[in-house]
């Protein structure tokens, strides 16, 4: 048996009924590139989510927020609750070798109702996040300071009026680079917030998606090919409350620093009772060195202060534990969901590729009986079956691989640019192997039964 005249013998069949054979390809067609489609937007899905949670911080960053309601047997205990304190702060550091980067902060957010108003030149907004902190609040929450400096101890100590802002903060009250056509650098000028002035000390980086960066360094090029000779040369894509990013880069490009003291001095002094300035904090962020140790280190926060609340458990810690599951969890069963549909249209193609097997042999029975009483062995009828229907599931999967380029395409057309579908060569190799595999599947019932026609009775046919 010559597999090389086995496969052309294939091939002249698939050519001679080529409707039939193009529509059979086509359930393989669509299983491919739906496998693969489906891979590649999981992917890109992941990808995203991902990205987002190493810029938050990461796994290692964990949340010290005090706790609204006591467990039920400490309700009693709910006016002696001392919430945290920068006593809290100096405790851990003594007290808990295992955490490091510990920073207090006190912040004010869009979603608790307490955002703060900036001003300037009759332009107001918004700021999602308005926090009072140590100047290490920057490392811990993974921001980079991109022009002018950080504010520093000493601004600290001395509770100077200075502040660090975000792009959006920026293009919202200086103009963004698409209104302007150049990118401010605020860094010396004025603003006011909640009524009071504060010099801006820095600017920090613009923070956006991978695919959000591309996306916008295309739309550059672009721009600068097709640049008008007049008017001012622009970089589309950087501001606006709707850019592109994701909402934790916007939440990031969102967010306005100030010292600690600064904001104990001029936002907290009259939220205390009896006129005395209430110095509470709204969390401790603080890192592990690894997330084997996350338990460990835990442990010792909560030793060291039970002890310094007397016992009263007024304080809970908050990790991205539970965000890393819930993406774990998604990503699994949107790519088990997604590998059943697709199977399933790959079964569906493989019952097409064996009813047109089936019909083959039906008008090939004379040509079987006579190769068969001229010597032909049953193992080269069923091999010559078999291989004929594995030729038509490898061109399937050939153009199936071919057309879920043209499907991902499409996906990523329609969905956010922080979840573009990526293809892998994983998802290419396993979509081919399985219509290889739906081609043997398919072909092994049609080459036993032609194997098994007796010559005199097929040449005897009609």
């Amino acid at each position: 048996m010559n597999i090389v005249n086995t496969i052309s013998t294939g091939l002249k069949e698939i050519w001679a009924h080529k409707a039939r054979s193009a529509l059979t390809m086509f359930g393989i067609i669509l299983g491919v590139s739906s496998l693969v489609a489906m891979s590649a937007l999981v992917r890109g899905m992941e990808m995203g989510m991902k990205e987002a949670l190493v810029a938050m911080g990461g796994l290692e960053k964990i949340r010290l927020e005090p706790q609204t309601e006591l467990p039920v047997w400490q309700r009693h205990l709910a006016d002696q609750a001392p919430g945290l304190t920068l006593g809290d702060v100096e405790a851990l550091r003594a007290g808990a070798p295992l955490l490091s980067d510990i920073v207090p902060a006190y912040e004010m957010t869009g979603w608790s109702g307490q955002s703060a108003v900036l001003s300037r030149q009759g332009r107001n907004t918004r700021a999602r996040i308005f926090a009072g902190s140590w100047p290490g609040y920057a490392k811990i929450n993974e921001h980079v300071v991109e022009h002018g400096r950080m504010f520093t101890d000493l601004d600290n100590e001395l509770a100077r009026s200075v502040c660090v802002i975000g792009t959006e903060i920026r293009d919202e009250l200086f103009g963004s680079p698409e209104e302007t056509g150049r990118e401010v650098i605020p860094v010396g000028e004025i603003l006011t917030i909640n009524g009071q002035a504060f010099t801006i000390i820095g600017l920090l980086r613009h923070y956006e998606s991978e695919q959000a960066r591309r996306e916008r360094e295309y739309r550059r090029r672009e721009a600068m090919t097709n640049q008008v000779a007049t008017g001012p040369t622009r970089s589309r894509g950087w501001g606006g409350r709707g850019g592109g990013g994701g909402f934790i880069f916007r939440l990031k490009n969102d967010t306005v620093m100030v010292p600690l003291h600064t904001m104990f001095i001029k936002f907290r002094s009259g939220a205390g009772t009896n006129d005395v300035p209430d110095f509470r904090l709204s969390n401790i962020q603080f890192k592990v060195p690894s997330v084997d140790l996350l338990e460990p280190a835990l442990q010792q926060a909560r030793n060291v202060l039970m002890v310094r609340h007397r016992g009263i458990e007024d304080f809970t810690f908050r990790t991205q534990e539970d965000w890393a599951s819930e993406i774990n969890n998604f990503i699994r069963n949107a790519r088990m969901s997604g590998t059943i549909i697709a199977a399933i249209s790959l079964v569906v193609g493989g019952i097409g590729i064996m009813n047109i097997m089936l019909a083959s042999i039906s008008e090939r029975v004379r040509e079987i009986g006579i190769r068969k009483a001229v010597g032909a062995s049953t193992v080269a009828i069923f091999a010559q079956i078999l291989i004929e229907s594995v030729v038509i599931s490898v061109m399937g999967g050939v153009a199936g691989l071919a057309f879920s380029w043209v499907v991902v395409q499409l996906i990523g057309a329609f969905t956010p640019t922080d979840n573009a579908p990526q293809i892998t060569m994983l998802a290419l190799g396993v979509a081919f192997a399985f219509s290889v595999l739906v081609g043997i599947g398919a072909g092994l019932y049609p080459a036993l039964r032609a194997s098994r026609l007796h010559p005199i009775q097929a040449l005897r046919y009609e």
